[in-house]
């Protein structure tokens, strides 16, 4: 080996080894940090989703009740969007559901529930 130590390419291969050598040992620990730090920003991130999914998903019941929950919400954003009163039962939804018999007060009692569900999301903190 003592014979190759003169050769400019050896030289040059064993002066690139020594440089990624150091940069290894600068790269490896950051590389571990970022990627720890990744993980806390994705798990706070999903924290927001699972909490702002929260205020939106339908209550347990009847499939009526539940589409009148979602019905609720669409109902007051169409209303503040077009400048309307903002009251649940004014929504032709709620005076004329779309469903029968004895599932129209639940539907009705879950409207006005997904209504105000909007409306307390629009105005956070108050």
């Amino acid at each position: 080996m003592k014979c190759c130590l003169g050769n400019p390419l050896v030289m040059g291969f064993l002066a690139k080894r020594k440089i990624m050598k150091k940069l290894a040992r600068i790269a490896m620990p950051l590389m571990a940090v970022a990627l720890m730090s990744g993980a806390q920003f994705t798990a706070h991130a999903q924290n927001r989703t699972s909490q702002a999914e929260e205020w939106n998903t339908p209550p347990a019941g009847t499939e009526q009740a539940q589409q009148g929950y979602r019905d609720g919400i669409e109902a007051a954003k169409l209303d503040k969007a077009a400048k309307r009163k903002i009251d649940a039962k004014e929504s032709h939804l709620y005076k004329k559901p779309p469903v029968k018999g004895e599932a129209r007060e639940e539907y009705r009692s879950s409207f006005e529930k997904g209504y105000q569900a909007q409306l307390e999301h629009d105005r956070p903190g108050v």
